[in-house]
């Protein structure tokens, strides 16, 4: 009689894949696993298909793995333009709109200021005789004849991808789904706006279908090639830029979902990490290899359907992130006019800064290097050493190059410290747009350091926006794949009304039925993912603004939602007015599916106690050199103190504590910066 084979444990995996890094945090049972990998941008399946063979070599292969997704395959390849050959479908004479978009100028007094080109050129997008109203009218029906000729044309011109959005398709897509069905037989992958972003705003709206449309082969034929390298009995969920998972068939379809998907974890740990040690007031400081991320949480974190990248709008939701070009990887260089720069360019993980061994242009994290800031250790608790020699070199290049514009001779020091003083002037600038330029006043916010190499620079934003408190969370390397695995599976659902609200009414009664039919959907969705109703919350969202207002604000649908909106707007705006006439633009639903959550290390009592070391290292702090203790992360237990200015290393990251600050161990094992 054949034994019966018992069900495999369950193994939770976060992967977050970075520019140079793939980060790892694995827990099974009540053990953790945390460690990186060099990140494999050609097939960035491979660097995680090594993980998980580390993963299971280590902590055994009796899992089942639970893998969660960060990938920056997508963000990628609309940064490189390196998408499918897409096609757009959509109404007559409405095939200029991705040219035409906004009146609205990226840059007011550049007189020069070029706008990103279309990524579907003019003679890959199609107008099709039709017309639907906004009351569903027919005006002008299809033609068949045309939608046949329409199949061969798309057929002669190879296209790999096709987006398909009509005037009126969000609020009546017979027509929609009338050219799905005819451009079937191609084979070609369909992107249909009702499907991906059913809201009004035709600019956006063609725009987010077609950076979807755009994406889709690529990033659908990545997560084929991981998902059958997988085991039958391993789970796929990939991270989106809203702060929640979802299934890999669905990102596959919806890769526009994912753009913002690893930061988006980052924001995700930070929120829970920091309500936890007490603080809801929250500015994220992600620092990776490419580039830094930061967010602001006020008490949760804010999304928002007005995002961005190269200039192209993204309006379906994402968690409010600002990105700039300033990494550990950043480039350092003299620019034609004698300036030194830092980024956007990065030297990414293939060569890598000169310290890893191959690169031979200067970067920040060769700045660092040359200051003494890794106190001769090595990355990776010493497991990836670096070449001092060879920073050295590339940093001596630069100050050559800064010497032909100076007027005094520039040392290597204090070209590393102008690296230094750049890159954190770029990333005080994102942090002042997230937080000053929106009416929030940083000095009550705790500034969440994290990345690789986040902690090295936090204390001088700190102290350049005044920013009381910096906390470093346990794992900040790896921050973002634990962010991933506190993320729930959440899935966002709209219709758009233009429904008009007198302020005696509550909820008027279309928006109930409106309601009530999204919920319908988003409870079939969530029981095919294997969500009981027990695991799943529903939020339920509306869009409103004033009537004749050309942006709006999402609020609960509550009964008071009128008075909430009044006072949103004066929060916001500066202003508000009750008696104006005030009119639903949408409603929106927000299903989550719960996951179950790693448990967080924790300790009920803290002792307090200053930590003592054995080592020191010179370390370049203004100008000159200075001998620091450094201290080893891992050996610190809840409560220690570092009083003074010291170096904490660990694995995947790197403290810097300077004069007039200090830190401490608190019950969550996070380090807490403070001014003296």
């Amino acid at each position: 009689m054949r034994k019966k084979q018992l069900p495999k444990r369950t193994l939770r995996l976060g992967v977050d894949t970075g520019g140079t890094f793939t980060d790892f945090i694995a827990l099974a049972d009540d053990r953790l696993l945390m460690f990186k990998v060099p990140s494999t941008p050609a097939q960035p399946e491979q660097a995680i298909l090594q993980g998980i063979t580390r993963v299971l070599a280590e902590l055994g292969d009796s899992y089942a793995l639970d893998l969660v997704h960060g990938t920056t395959v997508a963000t990628n390849a609309l940064l490189e333009r390196k998408g499918a050959r897409t096609a757009l479908v959509t109404t007559a004479s409405f095939e200029d709109v991705l040219e035409i978009g906004r009146q609205a100028r990226p840059d007011l007094y550049n007189l020069a200021v070029t706008r990103p080109a279309p990524l579907v050129p003019a003679e890959l997008r199609f107008g099709v005789n039709e017309r639907i109203a906004a009351d569903g009218t027919v005006l002008e029906p299809l033609n068949e004849v045309q939608l046949r000729q329409l199949a061969q044309r798309l057929k002669r011109a190879r296209v790999e991808s096709i987006a398909i959005s009509l005037l009126f398709g969000f609020a009546h897509p017979d027509h929609e789904k009338q050219i799905a069905a005819s451009l079937a037989p191609l084979g070609i992958p369909l992107s249909i706006a009702h499907e991906i972003l059913p809201e009004y705003r035709e600019y956006e709206r063609t725009s987010t279908v077609v950076i979807n449309a755009y994406l889709a082969p690529r990033v659908s034929q990545y997560l084929n090639r991981l998902t059958h390298a997988l085991k039958t009995s391993h789970s796929l969920r990939i991270m989106q830029s809203s702060g929640g998972s979802i299934s890999a068939e669905v990102a596959a379809y919806e890769p526009v979902r994912t753009i913002l998907s690893g930061p988006a974890g980052g924001v995700i740990a930070a929120s829970v990490v920091g309500q936890r040690a007490g603080f809801n007031d929250l500015l994220t400081f992600d620092m990776g290899g490419t580039s830094t991320d930061v967010a602001l949480i006020a008490g949760a974190p804010c999304t928002t359907r007005e995002a961005q990248l190269t200039g192209l709008p993204i309006a379906v939701p994402t968690l409010d992130i600002h990105t700039v070009g300033a990494g550990g990887g950043s480039l350092a260089y003299v620019d034609a006019g004698g300036a030194l720069r830092v980024g956007p360019q990065s030297a990414g993980a293939d060569p890598g800064p000169a310290c890893y061994g191959k690169g031979t242009r200067a970067t920040v994290t060769d700045a660092n290097c040359v200051l003494g800031r890794f106190a001769d250790v090595g990355l990776l608790d010493g497991i990836m050493p670096l070449d001092a020699v060879r920073a050295a070199s590339a940093l001596d290049g630069l100050a050559t190059a800064m010497n032909r514009f100076a007027t005094k001779p520039v040392t290597r020091t204090q070209a590393a410290l102008g690296v230094l003083r750049i890159a954190n002037a770029n990333m005080e600038r994102a942090l002042r747009l997230v937080s000053i330029e929106r009416g929030y006043d940083p000095r009550r916010f705790t500034l969440v350091s994290f990345g690789g190499a986040g902690g090295l620079h936090a204390v001088a934003l700190a102290e350049a926006l005044r920013i009381p408190r910096i906390l470093v969370p346990h794992y900040p390397g790896a921050f973002s794949a634990l962010g991933v695995l506190l993320a729930d599976v959440v899935k966002d659902y709209a219709q758009t009304m233009m429904l008009p609200v007198a302020s005696s009414e509550k909820i008027p009664p279309l928006v109930v039925e409106a309601f009530a039919a999204l919920t319908r959907r988003a409870l079939r969705d969530l029981r095919g993912e294997g969500f009981t109703a027990r695991q799943t919350q529903l939020h339920r969202l509306l869009a409103l603004r004033y009537r004749g207002q050309s942006f709006d604000l999402e609020l609960p649908a509550i009964p008071e939602v009128l008075a909430d909106f009044h006072r949103a707007h004066q929060e916001r705006y500066g202003h508000s007015d009750a008696t104006r006439a005030v009119e639903i633009v949408s409603v929106r639903l927000r299903a989550v599916g719960l996951t179950d959550k790693p448990v967080l290390p924790h300790v009920a009592r803290v002792k307090r106690h200053v930590a003592t070391t054995q080592r020191f290292a010179s370390v370049v702090l203004a100008s000159k050199p200075e001998r620091l203790p450094v201290f080893d992360r891992a050996q610190f237990a809840s409560g220690a103190q570092c009083k003074g200015a010291c170096l904490v290393l660990e694995y995947g990251s790197t403290t810097l504590v300077p004069v007039g600050w200090q830190a401490e161990v608190d019950a969550d094992y996070n380090l807490i910066l403070q001014r003296t």
